[in-house]
């Protein structure tokens, strides 16, 4: 009997191998020869898709796995396996076995044909045993760790070298990510260089001597126009933190803003009161940054705010600031700032809010709230879903690289000697206690879309793209993830009775989102209608939400003014003394700016191998119904992004970030 077997390697560089390879397909009946994987010339290069004959004494019957060997030839030489395919005598259809990973040294893996299973589908004791064997062995590879108390647990790696090579960068993406940086550093050195033997630093128009090279439209267009107060208030509803504003119907009592004093921002015929009834008054806490310690950097203390900003919904003007206190305590030496202020004074104020947005989205918007969100999710689905398992195969392409990432992230940006520590103002034990505040009232709740602009009372607030982007993202998804559960599960007693889906979500819950007391997330998946939420939102969090936060942090922070990551000298008690000169000495000195702006831009680029959301390159489903709701969801996400695009037509500042082509398949950077 002779079995025709394809046998594809990737696409990567170093995918190919010049080692042996064997395979032997198991059967229900038996098992085939072991065949040496052997054409004329070379066999396993990069990209290459080889034919082979496989023979068997016997039928083998219904195939179940099957068994791929490498052996070491001369020299060690790692391969990468996307799939084998195999056509049964008689004509019957190819079947599929996905693989989509690397086999390292000599090494025996044994692949389940593409079809996914839940648990209680297979019944044949050598498929169980696959399983179990399976996830024994990942559970070893893949273990939780607590990098700190108080926030999420993560990958049990001290760095990125000690990951599995399957969850690691491709070689180009690992060259991309490291060259990258190293040009925007280059960059930098290039321009203190060039500063030092030019003038001192005098003035805000000194910024435009390290604004070269590295730019964008929206950061030049950021340049000319952050003093306005309009562009101030956009920026909390579409730039890189538009989760913070929220409407504001009685004022705080830690915030004594009257009426009197906002008058003349409001017109003659209106009053704050009335404006707050009819919901287009809104406001910004940023509480949670009050007491963080600040960060010393070269023996010199930084400093922190926690300030309050009060917007109003002007009818022509847009959203527009009308009040900003600095301290979360009202007092003397805490001042309500107005824009009928002294015009240096209101920008100060204003500098301090952007400078707070900074940490806040940069620590808790988008570091917590989607890198150290997905990892959680990455870690159990690793330890705990099998290959077959269709939650697997619909996770999986959504945390490529994610741990990889993050990985670096806590070694090079978080680190006690990361870049945080050296230019922001949160870095060392500051960003580690925000990060923990933020953990001990993160709610799963606020982590779906649309409870969260319903809880925050902004759902009818004009020029939100954000908003209105993300939620026909969050349909699209949704409408997907249902769709797919179901073709799996029948009935919520389909969910509650998979075992392995059972100890998918304990993971998550009892390990990874330990001591959380109000995250309110079950520990146990009861319903089709959980399922398919908890799916929705950790595809939304790892596509959509990420892009949101990050993709942006270029064009917001390349104008250092804009948003620093830093304050040399404390908020400003006094409106009267503010100068020029005190606003130059708080802002970032010239290493401060330009080391900004260089990781700004190295993490905010498109990525040059960017896979785009819902484009899988790799084929985990294999069923046609499956294949046709990912060809719907794809479709979807085109007619969303023709939406986006001809609503920005026409406008001077476009918000493109949620554009499905732009926004990667996973969090990989």
């Amino acid at each position: 009997m002779e079995y025709k077997v394809t046998v594809a390697t990737g696409t990567s560089e170093y995918s190919g191998t010049n080692n042996y390879v064997y395979v032997t397909l198991v059967g229900e009946k038996g098992e085939s020869e072991r065949t040496l994987l052997d054409n004329p010339g070379l066999d396993f290069c990069r990209g290459a898709v080889d034919e082979y004959t496989v023979c068997s004494a016997a039928p083998l019957g219904q195939l179940l796995l099957v068994r791929l060997e490498k052996q070491r030839y001369w020299v060690e030489d790692n391969w990468f396996c996307r799939y084998v395919t195999v056509e049964p005598p008689g004509g019957s259809s190819a079947l599929t076995f996905p693989c989509y990973r690397w086999l390292i040294g000599d090494v025996k893996v044994e692949l389940r044909e593409g079809t996914a299973k839940k648990l209680c589908e297979d019944s044949l004791p050598l498929l169980l045993a696959h399983r179990a064997a399976e996830l024994q062995e990942r559970q070893k590879l893949y273990r939780w760790q607590a990098w700190a108390p108080g926030i999420p647990k993560c990958i049990d790696a001290k760095s990125e070298n000690d990951l599995p090579q399957d969850v690691r960068f491709d070689n180009e993406k690992r060259s991309d990510f490291e060259g990258s940086l190293h040009y925007a550093l280059l960059e930098l050195s290039l321009k203190k260089l060039a500063i030092k033997f030019g003038k001192s630093w005098n003035d805000l128009d000194d910024f435009k001597r390290i604004f070269w090279k590295l730019r964008s439209p929206i950061a030049e267009y950021t340049m000319e126009h952050w003093r306005e107060d309009w562009f101030f208030g956009y920026q909390f509803l579409n730039g890189s933190n538009p989760r913070m504003i929220q409407r504001c119907s009685k004022l705080p009592a830690n915030f004594p803003v009257s009426g009197d004093m906002v008058q003349s921002s409001l017109g003659p015929h209106t009053s704050l009161e009335k404006e707050m009834k009819a919901g287009n008054v809104y406001l910004v806490d940023h509480a949670i940054m009050d007491g963080v310690p600040a960060n010393t950097i070269r023996n010199r203390q930084q400093h922190l705010a926690a300030p309050l900003c009060l917007l109003y919904e002007h009818p022509e003007d847009g959203l527009i600031p009308l009040a900003i206190q600095l301290r979360q305590t009202p007092g003397l030496d805490s001042p309500i700032f107005l824009p009928s202020d002294p015009p240096l004074a209101w920008l100060l104020a204003k500098i301090w809010v952007r400078h707070a947005e900074f940490q806040v989205f940069q620590v808790l918007s988008h570091l917590l709230r989607t890198h150290l969100v997905v990892e959680v999710f990455c870690v159990a689905t690793l330890r705990q879903l099998p290959a077959v398992h269709p939650i697997y195969k619909l996770l999986a392409p959504h945390l490529r690289y994610t741990l990889e990432i993050n990985s670096r992230g806590r070694t090079q940006l978080i680190s006690p000697d990361g870049i945080f520590k050296r230019v922001v103002s949160t870095g060392g034990d500051g960003l580690l206690v925000l990060a923990q505040r933020e953990y001990k009232v993160l709610t799963y709740r606020s982590l779906q879309p649309n409870l969260d602009f319903h809880d925050r009372g902004v759902t009818k607030l004009k020029g939100y793209f954000y908003r209105d982007d993300s939620m026909m993202l969050w349909d699209a998804i949704h409408s997907f993830v249902t769709g797919m559960v179901s073709l799996y599960y029948t009935t919520d007693r389909d969910v509650a009775k998979d075992s392995e889906l059972q100890a998918w979500i304990q993971d998550v819950t009892h390990e990874g989102f330990v001591d959380v007391p109000k995250f309110g997330l079950s520990s146990e998946l009861r319903t089709k209608k959980e399922l398919i939420t908890l799916l929705s939102v950790v595809i939304f969090t790892c596509t959509a939400q990420h892009a949101a936060t990050n993709n942006g942090q270029f064009d917001w922070c390349a104008w250092v003014p804009n948003t620093p990551c830093t304050m040399r000298l404390p908020p400003p008690t006094d409106k009267d003394a503010v100068t020029m000169e005190m606003i130059m000495a708080t802002l970032p000195d010239i290493s401060q700016s330009c080391v900004e702006m260089a990781i700004t831009w190295h993490l905010g680029r498109a990525q040059p191998d960017a896979i785009p959301m819902a484009q899988y390159v790799e084929d985990y489903f294999t069923e046609p119904q499956a294949q046709m709701l990912i060809e719907s969801f794809q479709q979807e996400l085109k007619d969303v992004e023709e939406r986006i695009i001809r609503k920005n037509e026409g406008l001077e500042l476009q918000y493109l970030y949620l554009c499905p082509s732009r926004i990667e398949n996973s969090i990989t950077i």
